[in-house]
């Protein structure tokens, strides 16, 4: 039977003992380190990893010294085989959406069941991504929060262009159609793939699909 090397990070220890104790029971994983701070799960993961790597790091959030978020980072940074899961009351929109872009491996709350806890642990073990449900609904609901504001952010000016680009209008086409300059529309495709986040024209026209400007 494989043997799993764990890392549990909480600074409430009533919840750390809780999920010791949880984890303590299935013959399969190690629990190597159990700690307060980020700050020492990082310490320790750079100075013993090379030799003994560790597969998982339970964290929460909120932490003194270096904070959940911080800690995902070091470790997706320095140490990359290694998993990280999240076990957190603290799951709001742009808490979520940092700690996905920065590639951690699942996120569920802390009043999760322990039959689901035990199933992200799992599944993460295994190379898969682990997120309750609850999660992905915040996650998804903030990105919509998000485009909401973007396009809430765009000028009238630069949503004319944005559609014209999405109708597959030339960059002189565009100027006439709006009596401005070849330089002027170029410098409004430009701050356009700017603001958008993309890398193209064609990323210029998935964005204006899908936040309905086509339908306009």
């Amino acid at each position: 039977m494989k043997k799993y090397r764990l890392i549990i990070a909480d600074d409430h220890k009533m919840f750390l003992d809780g999920l010791l104790s949880i984890l303590s029971a299935k013959k399969e994983y190690d629990i190597i380190l159990t700690a307060n701070s980020g700050k020492n799960v990082a310490k320790y993961l750079d100075i013993n990893n090379a030799e003994e790597p560790i597969d998982l790091v339970i964290t929460d959030v909120n932490m003194p010294d270096l904070n959940g978020i911080e800690l995902n980072k070091h470790i997706k940074v320095k140490h990359p085989k290694t998993k990280t899961l999240v076990v957190s009351m603290l799951h709001d929109a742009m808490t979520v959406q940092t700690l996905t872009k920065d590639n951690v491996d699942g996120y569920v709350p802390k009043n999760a069941e322990k039959d689901e806890l035990l199933e992200a642990i799992e599944s993460i073990l295994k190379g898969d991504k682990y997120f309750s449900q609850s999660i992905k609904d915040v996650y998804l609901k903030g990105m919509f929060s998000n485009e909401q504001s973007l396009i809430e952010s765009l000028s009238k000016r630069e949503k004319e262009v944005l559609k014209l680009i999405a109708e597959e209008y030339t960059t002189q086409e565009i100027a006439d159609k709006l009596f401005l300059s070849k330089h002027t529309i170029e410098s409004y495709r430009k701050n356009l793939i700017s603001k958008l986040d993309v890398r193209n024209l064609a990323g210029l026209t998935k964005y204006a699909i899908k936040l309905g400007l086509l339908e306009e």
